[in-house]
Formats: structure tokens, sequence, C-alpha cells
């Protein structure tokens, strides 16, 4: 079974299961995710406005001393573990 079946599986599975008012509320969200949000992301080779982060020990680093040095990769990772 793939990913996709799975998945469609598991969402006909609770379907049934939750209100039809947490439903909706679901369902809106992923709407509103899908057509908003995925404008929004960055993507490879997106210019980004300058911006200042903290490193590994908490030093402030911004993205222009960084440029400084030559070209800059940025990684997000989604969440905060």
């Amino acid at each position: 079974m793939s990913l996709d079946e799975k998945l469609a599986a598991l969402r006909e599975a609770s379907a049934g299961k939750m209100p039809p008012e947490v439903k909706e509320v679901l369902t809106g969200a992923v709407k509103d995710l899908r057509e908003n949000a995925m404008n929004r992301v960055i993507k490879v080779g997106d210019s980004l406005p300058s911006f200042t982060l903290q490193n590994q020990d908490g030093t402030d680093v911004s993205s222009a001393a960084l440029l400084a040095n030559g070209p800059l990769v940025v990684s997000v990772y989604r969440g905060h573990w």
C-alpha cells in the first residue's frame, strides 16, 4: 500500500469519528494552507531580507556578516525539537 493510500484510509477512518464542526474547521484549515501558505514558502534561489539569528552558542549572527565571507546556505527546519 502506498503512502497516499495509507493516508486516504486514515482520513476515511477518522472522518466518521469526528464531529461535523471539527471536520469543517480542519477542512477549512487544510484548504487555506493549500491556497495561501504554499505561496509564501521559501524556494531554492529566493532572495531573503537581511536577518539576525542566534548560533548554537547563543551569539547573534547576521546574514550580512555571513554573506561578506561568500555564499550563504540557509536550512529551514519545521518545528522546534
